[in-house]
């Protein structure tokens, strides 16, 4: 591509529909993570226990078990990827609602039930999504549509993150946490009428399985026999650990440190969305120059950097300044870092098989935000804020040095690659 064509294949119906996808994907996701951890930090609920409700996004990284089930079966006759997406979005839409009923001082296990059931629903969702975007794009439209869908996804979490935290405070709109929810719930309506409204993908270009077995076992035949199939996984695994580890504490973090639900919402979720939104771009840019293996490795270290940076915090105290420094420079590079390990997913993925296998890539790696990041809370306990974000950061050496070893693995599945 040239540039022209670089900066037009930004603005076409199919990214559109990219993007949209990826803001219903983001909405259930931030109101079960950290607006919630926000709602209950507010509640006085101890940081352990805010963040072992991260345990609520467990099936994010188990969704890999029921995607066979995706690949092989079509609900209704909007076909096998949107009638997944219509039934997890309307099963999204109604558990906020009903979220939007309780409070975490009278009803937390009842919210962790609705959480973990929204959570399935939601990686049910991503499952069918995630297929649906790598069978309706071209090869060479991944990159582009790697930044593009984390646009959406993004936008989700501006909008029930840093906009809901900041309409919540009561010198703005005032509104209770149970009002945001509401809002949320009626927002999902927006991933309702795309899926309804689009078209299913091509399904002459996809392998046609005819057995739940077939659906099973012939994915992850066809992946395990690549050369370096192992060392991808444990690289997918270990690239975004450290920051998912982070990642899991801020919005307590911020809380702790003194902040106001106005600097949380206005810095740490608004100008941070922002922040992250030029960096997917930046990401997109340099994945186009780059190629995604180089930019792994700039936009991996980048990342670790910005982690190091929140020790800032606990000796600056409440400031703006060091807030604004810190999460602008997390959100950025995070955002670029994003880009191009969703690309590196994306086509790591054999068309014929999109749903599986991409469910059991993404799998791995939200295993270190769904699962280890969970007892996050409890090192923070023992190690205090700056042991803890250097310990984070060191996290991000085993995933770079993977990188050395990876070009050799580095292919590009293809139709023809099935045996």
């Amino acid at each position: 591509m040239n540039k022209k064509s670089f900066w037009k294949s930004f603005f076409t119906k199919k990214m559109l529909i990219v993007f949209l996808m990826g803001f219903s994907s983001g909405l259930p996701f931030i109101f079960i993570g950290n607006t919630l951890k926000t709602w209950m930090a507010r509640e006085n609920i101890a940081i352990a226990t805010i963040t072992l409700f991260g345990f609520t996004s467990i099936f994010y990284s188990l969704k890999f078990l029921w995607a066979p089930l995706l690949d092989r079966y079509g609900l209704t006759r909007l076909g096998r990827r949107r009638s997944w997406m219509l039934l997890a979005q309307s099963g999204i839409m109604i558990l906020l609602g009903v979220l939007s009923t309780l409070n975490p001082q009278s009803s937390l296990y009842l919210m962790a039930v609705i959480c973990l059931m929204i959570g399935f629903l939601s990686a049910t969702q991503d499952i069918a999504v995630d297929a649906y975007r790598r069978e309706f794009l071209l090869d060479v439209e991944l990159g582009i549509a790697s930044s593009v869908v984390q646009y959406g996804f993004r936008s989700a979490m501006l909008v029930g993150g840093g906009l809901g935290i900041w309409m919540v405070s009561p010198t703005t709109l005032n509104l209770t946490w149970q009002q945001l929810y509401s809002l949320g719930s009626l927002l999902m309506l927006i991933g309702i009428f795309t899926t309804l409204f689009v078209s299913e993908p091509d399904s002459s270009k996809t392998m046609q399985i005819q057995t739940l077995k077939d659906a099973v076992f012939r994915p992850l035949q066809e992946f395990f026999r690549r050369d370096g199939a192992i060392y991808i996984l444990v690289f997918i695994f270990f690239y975004k650990l450290g920051d998912a580890m982070a990642g899991a504490t801020l919005s307590p973090f911020y809380v702790m440190m003194g902040y106001s639900n106005e600097a949380i919402g206005l810095i740490a979720k608004t100008y941070g969305m922002i922040s992250a939104l030029v960096g997917l771009f930046l990401g997109g840019i340099g994945i186009f120059h780059l190629g995604i293996y180089r930019s792994l490795w700039v936009f991996g270290i980048l990342q670790a950097l910005s982690t190091l940076a929140f020790i800032i915090i606990p000796f600056t105290g409440p400031q703006i300044w060091s807030l604004a420094l810190v999460v602008i420079s997390e959100d950025l590079t995070s955002g670029m870092a994003s880009a191009a390990f969703l690309a590196f997913i994306s086509l790591a993925c054999n068309r014929r098989y999109t749903a599986t296998q991409f469910a059991l890539f993404s799998s791995l790696a939200t295993i270190g935000r769904n699962v280890f990041s969970n007892f996050s809370g409890s090192l923070v306990e023992k190690m205090t804020w700056v042991p803890f974000f250097i310990f984070c950061s060191l996290l991000a050496i085993p995933g770079l040095l993977m990188l050395v070893k990876m070009k050799k693995y580095q292919t590009v599945a293809s139709t023809e690659t099935v045996a």
